[in-house]
């Protein structure tokens, strides 16, 4: 258990919402392009695995934060 602020918290939150945005502005350049023509129910499972596909490195990040190893 950490009893020390530590730098990582707010630069990890800090990354971590940077690369958010990077990601969401990028699917929303680069998406409807692709798939706009398509029917909206076809649309639906690209938006919804492209919306929980980010959470897949968020624990080993989470850990960095608390830790500053990439690993439990």
């Amino acid at each position: 258990m950490r009893n020390q602020p530590t730098w990582r918290i707010p630069v990890g939150i800090l990354g971590l919402l940077l690369a958010l945005a990077i990601y969401g502005i990028a699917l929303a350049n680069l998406l409807p392009p692709l798939i706009s023509t398509w029917p909206a129910l076809a649309q639906v499972p690209i938006y919804v695995a492209l919306g929980v596909v980010w959470l897949l490195p968020l624990k080993r990040f989470l850990i960095w934060m608390e830790t500053g190893r990439w690993s439990a």
